[in-house]
């Protein structure tokens, strides 16, 4: 017997075929598009993903010759924040639907906080994206711009809660996607009524919370037909891809702490109770495992800073399979701290642990002896000692336990883990489970929605360490006398591009 386990991400969907033991036997993917049709906007065709999710099943089926009859479950794993209208029938009433990272409604929430009290409305649910990627301020949006379209939503869906739908015919969301509408109360772990109040959002067109590894329907005849799966197939609810990656990647364990290093790239943390700091303000999602939280910081542009480095310093070396090998061996005939040379990585603009949104990227310290090598190094130290502000604020809040795992592109490469070990003065570990952790916490859902498992701890088990990255005490001792250098740095960029908004931008 198997499961099927979708990740269903911002550039495409992951389908992954698991046996009974949660062993990876195949995987296949199919890309979609997001389209940036103006300031701010940032949105997908739900009809995309529904594609996507047909053509790699189906893949998926025929690459590994399996019965459809053979799949004991599916579960999704779905990207946060995301707001699908649909109306009584089913039918999706918008043809491209805002993403998380869409922020056109930026005066919708200027609006509800003239109402409600930003750090008590940040303590209450955790929110720490930029406030405007939130659901109901995006419906808010939406109410106010498309006031016809609005009066016929009957429920709201995520991402994968709208697939869930198409497979089943039946609404729910679970508490770890719930926990990202901008109106969850995390402690109570039920929508708040005074925050869709103060956004004039009715409570009806959420659908009921459960937990996530509920059977909430079956694949019917005519899903089957479309997917390729068996009609009558068992579909548990799933999760938000932040919580099922946290499950994936470290488990339920409390104080088990991943990096995820990929174009974005964050670092989270599970606890007890979520992690939460009106200044820097890390997000936090319910977890997949209840009674816990993932609470985490991120940088927008961590692994793809150093692609833009790649495409740009190094635009001449063409092959792309080799390029970041020789960028890691030009990295490494450099000593630590880049000859002088610091990079700040928010190419991106600013998040809630910096300064100021408006933060700039940015060499700092050039000169005419600087070479390509140092600008590589400096590139990878400053993604680093970046994601090192992040630990060391979750550090300040809550018990964290070593080793680190890292997973995504940028857990690849060697010599960067190293780089990792001694700035943040802890052992790193690679392990055979990378990218898939999303993947591997939406099967352990459906694992434990037919029966198979009776609670996650097992996930430690299937993570087999491929690299260990130890840290170099000559290494730590200067990285300790450069990162109060890089905070210093940050400081300075945000100033510069508070002014640069105030001023040379308007």
């Amino acid at each position: 017997m198997n499961l099927i386990a979708y990740d269903l991400g911002t550039g495409g969907v992951k389908s992954s075929l698991y046996d009974e033991n949660l062993n990876t036997l195949a995987k296949s993917f199919f890309e979609y598009s997001t389209y940036y049709t103006g300031t701010g906007i940032h949105e997908q065709r739900p009809f995309d993903w529904w594609e996507g999710v047909k053509a790699s099943t189906k893949l998926l089926l025929r690459k590994t010759g399996m019965s459809p009859d053979s799949i004991r479950c599916v579960a999704l794993s779905g990207h946060s924040l995301v707001t699908v209208p649909i109306d009584s029938n089913g039918n999706v009433l918008l043809e491209k639907v805002p993403i998380w990272s869409d922020t056109r409604a930026d005066k919708e929430a200027d609006e509800f906080f003239r109402k409600i009290d930003e750090t008590e409305w940040y303590l209450t649910t955790g929110n720490g994206f930029p406030k405007a990627c939130y659901s109901i301020f995006k419906l808010m949006w939406l109410k106010k711009h498309s006031p016809d379209l609005f009066r016929k939503i009957d429920k709201v869906l995520g991402s994968k809660d709208y697939i869930n739908c198409m497979l089943t015919g039946r609404v729910y969301t679970d508490y770890s996607y719930a926990s990202g509408t901008g109106a969850y109360n995390l402690l109570k772990n039920s929508l708040e009524d005074r925050y869709l109040a103060a956004a004039g959002i009715p409570k009806f067109i959420f659908p009921e919370i459960v937990p996530s590894h509920t059977i909430i329907g079956q694949v019917t005849k005519w899903a089957a037909k479309e997917t390729g799966l068996a009609e009558g197939t068992p579909v548990a609810c799933g999760g938000v891809d932040n919580a099922c990656m946290a499950l994936g990647a470290v488990g339920p364990e409390e104080g088990r702490i991943y990096t995820s290093l990929g174009s974005s790239s964050w670092i989270p943390v599970n606890s007890a109770r979520p992690v939460l700091d009106p200044v820097k303000k890390p997000y936090v999602f319910a977890h997949i495992c209840e009674g816990m939280y993932t609470s985490a910081f991120s940088i927008f542009a961590g692994g793809s800073s150093l692609r833009w480095v790649r495409e740009t310093i190094c635009r001449d070396i063409s092959e792309e399979s080799s390029a970041y090998r020789i960028m890691d061996e030009m990295a490494e005939r450099v000593p630590v701290g880049s000859n002088g040379l610091i990079f700040n990585p928010s190419l991106a603009g600013g998040t809630s642990q910096d300064k100021s949104v408006n933060i700039q990227g940015a060499f700092l310290g050039l000169h005419l002896g600087s070479t390509r090598e140092d600008m590589i190094r400096a590139a990878m130290e400053g993604i680093a000692l970046n994601l090192k502000m992040s630990y060391e604020c979750l550090r300040q809040h809550t018990r964290i336990s070593a080793p680190i795992l890292f997973c995504g592109g940028g857990s690849k490469s060697k010599v960067w883990m190293q780089m990792f070990a001694d700035v943040f003065n802890v052992e790193i570990i690679k392990t055979n489970i990378d990218q898939d952790a999303a993947s591997l916490g939406a099967a352990a859902i459906a694992a434990k929605a037919v029966g198979w498992w009776k609670d996650y701890r097992q996930i430690r088990n299937l993570h087999h360490i491929e690299n260990r990255s130890v840290p170099n005490p000559q290494n730590v001792e200067k990285y300790q006398r450069l990162f109060p250098i890089f905070e210093h740095a940050t400081g300075v960029l945000a100033d510069f591009g508070d002014f640069m908004e105030a001023n040379l931008l308007q």
